[in-house]
């Protein structure tokens, strides 16, 4: 499964998804990510601005934070 998280460099709430992410890789649902900052698009800025980060899986689905680990788990599974 592939992930993208939405976010931009200087946004700690970011940095701690990010941190989610990384430990909830090593779970029993495989993924891999994307980083996609949305500062280098106006249209994703105008999206996800205010929301950020969000995680978005394949077909689309998001998960807007705030998301603790097993609540990510929970999404993933879904």
């Amino acid at each position: 499964m592939k992930l993208t998280l939405y976010g931009t460099s200087a946004c700690h709430l970011c940095d701690i998804a990010e941190q989610i992410l990384i430990q909830c890789q090593v779970g029993e649902i495989p993924f891999a990510y994307e980083k996609v900052d949305i500062s280098d698009s106006d249209p994703l800025f105008e999206r996800y601005g205010e929301r950020i980060p969000v995680v978005q899986d394949e077909a689309g689905l998001e998960l807007g934070w705030p998301f603790e680990a097993a609540e990510f788990v929970a999404w993933l599974a879904q």
